[in-house]
């Protein structure tokens, strides 16, 4: 792992991912969401928001892929619909 300027983490992968998973590390903290792949196929990257405020301490170890059957959706917040007067 390594922790760019812009606040996001480059995370150096063995295969590839799906957007929206989330890496954790041995212990299963939830630590980055994979926002985007990003390098060659053979070797990937991938760019992640971090989910945690120490994320500092992961630089240069091992995180690992959470086995989920789908990747992490947003829900969508729904707005009442008004009563339309004529």
């Amino acid at each position: 792992m390594h922790l760019a300027n812009s606040g996001r983490v480059i995370v150096r992968l063995s295969t590839a991912l799906k957007e929206g998973q989330i890496l954790c590390d041995e212990k299963s903290s939830k630590i980055a969401k994979v926002t985007e792949m990003i390098g060659p196929v053979a070797k990937p990257y991938a760019s992640a928001i971090p989910l945690t405020n120490s994320v500092k301490k992961y630089v240069g170890k091992k995180v690992f892929a959470l086995t989920v059957s789908s990747p992490v959706k947003k829900y969508r917040k729904f707005r009442r619909k008004r009563n339309e007067r004529n």
